[in-house]
């Protein structure tokens, strides 16, 4: 079975590192919502999607409230856990690559960066136990777990 000459699988890229300090800072701006967008564009959003606080708190959580395209949705603010930082990449264009980086199409620079990222529900209250709340605490728990002392075993 041969691979599409479109397809990603086994494609390597590079990203470069370098945080200039005009990189926007997009802390209480990244959003996780429960749909999928088919459009890649400009757009006003913060003209049409305006999260308010609701006064509420579940599990230590502080609920928000915001409407897209009709739907009601609830979301609580998450920190991104210590350790780990949050950053949006893009494709580094052709005239800031290095020489010897041209041949890789797959380059890739830092856009934003951010601190906390918002999740959204569409039918329920956020909870501990939604899917993305686990998933941050699994990083937790997966860097506990790598520094446990391995047994010596004779």
């Amino acid at each position: 079975m041969g691979l599409d000459a479109n397809s990603n699988a086994g494609t390597i890229g590079a990203i470069n590192q370098k945080i200039s300090e005009t990189v926007p800072n997009l802390t209480g701006k990244v959003h996780l919502l429960p749909c999928c967008i088919k459009y890649d564009g400009p757009s006003a959003v913060s003209h049409y999607f305006k999260p308010k606080p609701t006064g509420v708190e579940m599990e230590g959580m502080k609920v928000e409230e915001a409407c897209f395209r009709g739907r009601k949705l609830q979301g609580a603010s998450l920190p991104i856990p210590n350790g780990y930082s949050g950053f949006v990449i893009r494709k580094q264009s052709p005239g800031k690559r290095k020489a010897s980086d041209m041949s890789e199409d797959n380059t890739w620079e830092i856009a934003a960066k951010f601190e906390n990222i918002t999740y959204w529900n569409h039918d329920s209250l956020p909870s501990k136990d939604d899917a993305f709340v686990r998933s941050l605490h699994l990083l937790s728990v997966a860097e506990a777990v790598s520094f446990l002392p391995m047994p010596f075993i004779m």
